[in-house]
């Protein structure tokens, strides 16, 4: 991976991984010491075993890693460094002029994988299903400690300090108006800049909208029964307080990066390792991968799983992303004092499906709020087609 300087602050990014580093990881995923099955017969003890086995088969034998590279390579891609850490983003412009700056921020365990599909639909809606006026030029950046940004080496690289990194890219890119997209962190990201309000920024889309009254969300982190002066007022509230209640009981990989991320060290040498461990983000996403590795097709297919995971490998940036959940002092869900316009699509099989009347009281100038009929935690990747349209209908009365 090399920088070719073309100007003091944004370069051409280049990178090429020698065969050698994947028939080394080939190597690897075949010399695996499994552990004996799980004695569940459901997910309940994480990523199963024929899961696993079946995903290192494959992995081993039949992925092509060329494949998603020479999409990769298609691309656009810079590097720049900002405050102090080299920051990698790729940059596409749509050929209309008129295309409103767009900056979309994956999460964990994710990448700018998580983005290739909705690269094309956005910056060319002629071409896929849309008008000229609901174009974008997408900024995709690499959060620090992913894929080809920079690791930081010492400790202050939370949500609050990329937020301002993505202000001063955009402003270093030229764009004196632009929106901000995201989920998972990609979410916490985008809403802490709406927070910070950086001059240029109009307003944001979200498909993790943070909306949780924070007594609410205090008392769940805590175990605790909701304070007696909290009331729920309708089923979608309560069925949020319940969903929220089983994610805080289940996020253990969160506590585990949280408070302890240089213990996970084996996932720097082992690939099934890291991949049982990438996998395992929340019920409902660990079952749509595990049955696309049973044969069924749906939402992620084999290769966008792996597509995502091997570039974690080869970019040994498994501890360096885990961080980023040492670095977080806020809670996932809490609502913050956001009063830029805000765009909210609610998909069924997210981690919790945000109540209406939470997202109006979050968001007092909120100017999209849609449920889905389908469709996870990991939008962009899993339903493109409908983020897309969400995100062209979300921030159309911006531009």
């Amino acid at each position: 991976m090399s920088g070719t300087s073309a100007s003091p602050e944004i370069r051409p990014l280049t990178f090429d991984f020698p065969e050698a580093e994947l028939e080394d990881l080939r190597r690897r995923i075949e010399a695996t010491r499994f552990p004996e099955k799980e004695t569940v017969a459901d997910q309940s003890q994480g990523t199963q075993l024929a899961t696993i086995k079946e995903l290192a088969r494959y992995w081993a034998t039949e992925y092509d890693w060329r494949k998603v590279e020479a999409k990769l390579k298609a691309l656009p891609h810079f590097i720049t460094e900002i405050d102090g850490l080299d920051i990698h983003f790729i940059h596409v412009r749509s050929r209309h002029e008129s295309a409103l700056p767009l900056i979309v921020t994956h999460g964990w365990p994710g990448s700018v994988v998580e983005q290739l599909k909705i690269i094309e639909p956005l910056t060319d809606p002629t071409a896929h299903g849309g008008d000229a006026s609901d174009a974008f030029h997408l900024v995709i950046p690499s959060m620090p400690g992913y894929g080809f940004s920079g690791k930081p080496t010492s400790t202050g690289w939370g949500p609050e300090r990329i937020a301002r990194a993505w202000a001063e890219l955009m402003k270093r890119l030229g764009y004196t108006k632009y929106a901000a997209q995201g989920g998972d962190w990609g979410a916490v990201v985008t809403d802490t800049m709406a927070l910070q309000q950086p001059e240029g920024l109009i307003g944001i889309h979200t498909n993790m909208p943070k909306v949780v009254p924070p007594a609410i969300e205090q008392a769940i982190v805590a175990g605790n029964p909701l304070p007696s002066d909290v009331t729920l007022d309708n089923d979608e509230e309560k069925a949020a307080v319940e969903q929220l209640g089983f994610v805080y009981r289940h996020v253990y990989y969160a506590y585990m990066m949280g408070s302890r991320p240089q213990s996970l060290t084996a996932l720097a040498d082992s690939p099934v390792g890291l991949a049982a461990f990438l996998l395992d983000h929340d019920r409902d996403s660990l079952a749509l991968i595990s049955r696309s590795f049973a044969g069924e097709k749906e939402g992620l297919t084999r290769d966008d799983v792996l597509d995502n995971i091997t570039l974690f490998w080869l970019t040994n940036t498994a501890i360096s992303a885990a961080r980023l959940y040492a670095e977080n002092t806020r809670p996932f869900f809490g609502a913050l004092d956001v009063t830029l316009p805000v765009a909210v699509s609610v998909f069924p099989d997210e981690l919790y499906q945000a109540p209406k009347s939470w997202t109006e009281e979050a968001y007092p100038n909120l100017i999209h709020y849609n449920r889905l009929p389908k469709g996870g935690h990991f939008a962009a990747w899993e339903q493109p087609e409908l983020l897309v349209e969400e995100v062209r209908t979300g921030l159309r009365s911006l531009r």
